[in-house]
């Protein structure tokens, strides 16, 4: 069998699409330089007669024939369904698993609640002074305490008259708790008022928790009026008070208070902060317990042995 034979025959075999692909082990459509270089590799090995045929005849042939061959399909790309299709299965899958999406929620819930808490940890992290070692917040109970749980409050917030009992009960049974006071007067200019002269009954060396206790158990709204009758009560200068209330300093006792709220997301009150975790709401005696318990425990107010607080 001549060379040009063998040539003529393998190409035959490509172009069909079927021997050369089954006994070469090749791709069905080849371009030109791989159809010359399968020639060239079988008419090399093919045994050599006396006579070879022009290998520039060859080639021509071959490159005819290839432009004769018609144009392969362009590769098909992954199939594509459109939303008309692709919705209404989707939706029938979640009907027939609604598990799926309880799923899906829970873990959505405590990717939220990680990345919350990381910010939180981060936040409070950065402003450890401005919380705990500010020299014109008001300290109760024991000023070296073990746990520090600190109140951002308003006079005028009926949740903060809600919890008042329960800081009450803390303070009375946990010698070695420290509680941190901080006036955040944000629900009326009347809640301000009664701030600012609290502010400075914080400064006499008066009964501070008398104060405190007298104007959440009132009645009726607070502002400068009833703030001044309570300190009157301590035996302070109401006169003098409302001379001082709205002094620079004063301002500046609260506005420390607004920007320690701000940059922890504090929109109301009472707002508890312990350890590594922002507690809004007046959220019971019980849940303050455990987590002043799981601090002296743990470190934080969530351990592995008491679970997460109420």
């Amino acid at each position: 069998m001549s060379r040009l034979t063998i040539a003529l025959g393998l190409l035959v075999a490509v172009l069909a699409g079927g021997l050369g692909s089954t006994l070469l082990n090749r791709p069905a459509t080849l371009d030109a330089d791989q159809v010359r270089a399968i020639a060239a590799e079988v008419v090399s090995a093919a045994p050599k007669p006396a006579a070879s045929p022009d290998a520039a005849a060859i080639e021509a042939m071959i490159t005819d024939a290839l432009a004769k061959q018609p144009a392969p399909a362009p590769a098909q790309s992954v199939a594509q369904i459109d939303a008309a299709t692709l919705n209404p299965m989707i939706e029938d899958y979640l009907l027939k698993n609604p598990r799926i999406l309880q799923r899906v929620s829970s873990a959505l819930e405590a990717e939220i609640t990680a990345t919350r808490k990381a910010e939180t940890k981060s936040a409070l992290a950065d402003l450890q002074t401005a919380i705990y070692d500010d020299p014109d917040h008001i300290v109760l109970g024991n000023p070296k305490g073990d746990v520090t749980l600190v109140e951002m409050f308003d006079y005028n917030c009926g949740y903060c008259r809600q919890a008042l009992p329960d800081m009450a009960e803390l303070l009375d049974e946990d010698p070695n708790l420290k509680v941190i006071l901080k006036e955040f007067p944000i629900l009326s200019a009347a809640s301000v008022d009664a701030a600012r002269v609290a502010v400075l009954v914080s400064e006499a060396k008066v009964d501070y928790w008398a104060f405190h206790e007298k104007l959440f158990t009132g009645s009726g709204q607070n502002n400068m009026d009833t703030a001044l009758s309570a300190a009157k009560d301590l035996g302070l200068n109401p006169v003098t008070l409302q001379l001082d209330m709205n002094t620079p300093k004063v301002t500046a006792v609260l506005d420390k208070s607004y920007d320690i709220a701000k940059k922890l997301k504090i929109t109301g009150t009472p707002t508890f902060i312990i350890g590594d975790e922002i507690i809004p709401g007046a959220v019971g005696i019980e849940a303050l317990k455990l987590r002043i318990s799981n601090m002296r425990a743990c470190g934080s107010t969530t351990c592995e042995t008491t679970g997460q607080p109420g």
